[in-house]
C-alpha cells in the first residue's frame, strides 16, 4: 500500500513535497535519504503510512561559544589558537594538587552582556558546580559550570529566514533562550591512528565557554542555521566571542526528535560538534528524515549521541545514552557565588572596579544587527533583504557606508554594485571584505565615473576586473589606458545605429511589428560594434527615433 500526501505547514511553511513509499519495501539508501534531507526546509513533514498523522519534528540547540578573553576562565594562562601544544597551560589546568580557581572578571562581563543582548533575566547570585567525567583531555576528571544556578535564564532570540529560498519574502521567528552558563572548555584529544595512540593538547583546557541553551522551538534545519547565524553575528557584536567556527569558537550541539502531533515528544538524539553553519542545517534535515524513516518502517529511535560526516552528509552514531551518565553534579567547593549588582543594590562604599555592575554593561550595549538592520533601511532606502547581505559579510556594511560617504550615486544603485559585482568577486576568490583588492575609494571613484556619464555600466565592469588585479592604478587611469570613454559624438552614434539597423532586416520588421523585445538586441549590438563606449540609454533613443521614421 502507497501512502503519499503534500507536507503541510511548518517551519515557516517552506517544505513543500510529496512523500511516496511502498508498504514492506527496503529502507531507502543512505544516499536516497541524504537526498530527501537535503530538499527537506521546514517542518512539514511526510504522513505516516496510514496516510493520516504526519510527522512533527522538534529541533532545540545546544551552543558552546568561546569567550573573547585574553587568558582563561579561572587561570591567568594565554589564550591563543593553534599555539604550539601544552605551551598554553598553568599549574591550574593541568590540575596540579593545591592549585585554586581564581575568576576571570573579562569572562563574567561578556556573559552578563551576551545574556542582557538575548533579553536574558540576569541572576545577582549564581552558583559554580562540578561535573563529573573521565577523559584524557580533562586532568580534573570534572568540568565547573554552572549546572544549578546559572548566570542568566529565560530569554529569546529573533531571526529571519527566506520562504522558498527567496530573499524577498522573509519570516521572523523566535526561539526561546532557557540559559546562559559560564564554564570551562576541555583539552583536545588527537588521534594518530597510524601509530594506535591519542596524544593529548591542553592549551584550549580552561577556556572560558558560554553556553547558550535554546528551547526546543525549532523544527528543520534551516531555522537551526538560521537562529545560530543570528546569535554569531550578536556575539561578534558585542564583542563577547569571535564566534569564528572554523577555529572552534562556536560549536553547535543538535537535540532532534519526531512525533505526531497531539502526542509527547519522541526520543531525541544529540547529534554533537557541528561546527558550520551549513553543516548545521544538513545534519538536522538528515536526522529528521532519518527517524522518520525509521519509525515508518517500524523502527525505534535510541536516546544515543550522533555525529555529522560532511564528507557523507549523513550523522553516525558515537554511544548511546541508555545508561545515563551520571556526572555526579556536586557544589563547586573552592568558588564562592558570583554576586553581581545593579545601580540600586551596589553599596555606596562598594570599589566599582572590583564589582560587576549589570546597569553599567546595559548601558553600553551597542546596536546590535537587528537595530542595524533597520537603520540601514531607514537611512539609506536600501530593501530589508539588502540589508542582512551587508551584515552577513563581515565588514561590508562598513565599505558599503564609505563608498556612499563618496560617491555622488545614490546608495539603492551602490548597494548593486556591492552585493551583485563587488561581492560576486570576494565569492569566486574566497576573500573577505578585508582582503579585497579594491578599497571603497577606488568603488567610490568608479562609480562617479559612471554617475556623471563618463562611461557606461558595461565600461565600469571592465575597469572593475582591472582593479581587482591590484596594479594600484585610478579607475580614471584606466579608463584613459583602454580608451573606455563614452562616445560623446552623438553623428558617430547615430552612424553606428543606423548600420546596426541596416544590417538587421528581420529584427527591424519583427519591432515594427510590435515586438519591442527585439529592439533590446540592436542595443547589444550597437554596445559591441562601440566596445561598451556608448550609453544605453542614449542608444535606445537614437534607435527608437531612427526606426520610427
Amino acid at each position: 500500500m502507497a501512502a503519499a500526501a503534500t507536507a503541510a505547514r511548518g517551519c515557516g511553511g517552506v517544505w513543500r513535497r510529496a512523500w511516496q513509499r511502498g508498504a514492506g519495501g527496503p529502507s531507502p539508501s543512505p544516499r536516497g535519504q541524504r537526498a530527501a534531507a537535503s530538499s527537506a526546509r521546514g517542518g512539514a513533514v511526510p504522513v505516516g503510512k496510514s496516510g493520516l498523522a504526519p510527522w512533527v519534528p522538534v529541533v532545540g540547540l545546544e551552543i558552546h561559544a568561546q569567550i573573547s578573553s585574553n587568558s582563561k576562565l579561572f587561570s591567568g594562562s594565554q589564550v591563543q589558537f593553534a599555539a604550539p601544544p601544552n605551551s598554553l597551560v598553568s599549574f591550574f589546568d593541568a590540575s596540579l594538587p593545591g592549585t585554586l580557581p581564581v575568576l576571570n572578571r573579562r569572562c563574567v562581563e561578556a556573559a552578563v552582556m551576551t545574556g542582557l543582548a538575548l533579553n536574558c533575566s540576569i541572576n545577582k547570585k549564581s552558583l559554580f558546580d562540578r561535573k563529573h567525567y573521565f577523559y584524557a583531555d580533562l586532568p580534573a576528571g570534572y568540568q565547573i559550570t554552572q549546572q544549578r544556578v546559572p548566570i542568566a535564564v529565560n530569554g529569546s532570540l529573533s531571526y529571519s529566514l527566506c520562504i522558498d529560498n527567496k530573499m524577498s519574502q522573509m519570516v521572523t521567528k523566535t526561539v526561546r533562550i532557557k540559559q546562559i552558563q559560564l564554564e570551562q572548555d576541555s583539552g583536545k584529544s588527537l588521534h594518530d591512528d597510524t601509530r594506535s595512540q591519542t596524544l593529548v593538547d591542553l592549551n584550549r583546557a580552561g577556556v572560558g565557554l558560554m553556553e547558550v541553551v535554546m528551547e526546543p522551538d525549532m523544527c528543520c534545519g534551516e531555522e537551526a542555521a538560521a537562529a545560530v547565524r543570528e546569535l554569531q553575528l550578536i556575539l561578534q557584536t558585542l564583542g563577547s566571542s569571535q564566534a569564528v567556527m572554523a577555529e572552534g569558537q562556536l560549536r553547535v550541539d543538535a537535540n532532534v526528535s519526531v512525533h505526531h502531533p497531539g502526542e509527547p515528544y519522541g526520543v531525541r538524539t544529540e547529534v554533537k560538534n557541528i561546527n558550520s553553519i551549513r553543516f548545521l542545517a544538513k545534519a538536522v534535515d538528515y536526522e529528521i528524515q532519518r527517524q522518520i524513516e525509521e519509525l515508518e518502517n517500524g523502527g525505534t529511535i535510541l536516546n544515543e549521541t550522533r555525529a555529522f560526516d560532511s564528507k557523507l552528509g549523513c550523522t553516525v552514531p558515537m554511544r548511546d545514552k541508555e545508561g545515563k551518565q551520571d556526572y555526579r553534579f556536586m557544589p563547586e567547593p573552592n568558588l564562592p557565588p558570583l554576586i553581581l549588582y545593579d545601580a540600586k543594590s551596589l553599596p555606596a562604599n562598594m570599589n566599582h572596579q572590583q564589582v560587576v555592575n549589570i546597569d553599567w554593561i546595559h548601558e553600553r550595549l551597542p546596536d546590535l544587527p537587528s537595530v542595524k538592520r533597520a537603520k540601514l533601511v531607514e537611512q539609506y532606502g536600501i530593501l530589508p533583504e539588502h540589508s542582512f547581505a551587508l551584515l552577513n559579510e563581515d565588514g561590508l556594511t562598513e565599505f558599503f557606508e564609505n563608498v556612499v560617504k563618496q560617491t555622488q550615486m545614490k546608495p539603492k544603485k551602490v548597494i548593486g554594485w556591492i552585493l551583485n559585482v563587488l561581492l560576486s568577486y570576494l565569492k569566486q576568490h574566497s576573500l573577505t571584505v578585508k582582503e579585497s583588492p579594491i578599497s571603497s575609494l577606488m568603488m567610490a571613484d568608479l562609480l562617479n565615473l559612471l554617475e556623471k556619464k563618463e562611461i557606461s555600466s558595461t565600461a565600469a565592469k571592465q575597469v572593475l576586473a582591472e582593479l581587482w588585479k591590484g596594479e594600484e592604478k585610478t579607475p580614471l587611469e584606466i579608463v584613459k589606458e583602454k580608451k573606455l570613454e563614452l562616445i560623446q559624438d552623438q553623428k558617430e552614434l547615430e552612424q553606428i545605429c543606423q548600420a546596426v539597423i541596416d544590417g538587421q532586416e528581420n529584427e527591424v520588421m519583427a519591432i515594427k511589428a510590435g515586438n519591442l523585445k527585439v529592439l533590446n538586441k540592436l542595443i547589444g549590438l550597437v554596445q559591441r560594434e562601440t566596445q561598451g563606449r556608448s550609453s544605453p540609454v542614449l542608444v535606445k533613443q537614437l534607435l527608437e527615433k531612427k526606426l520610427s521614421e
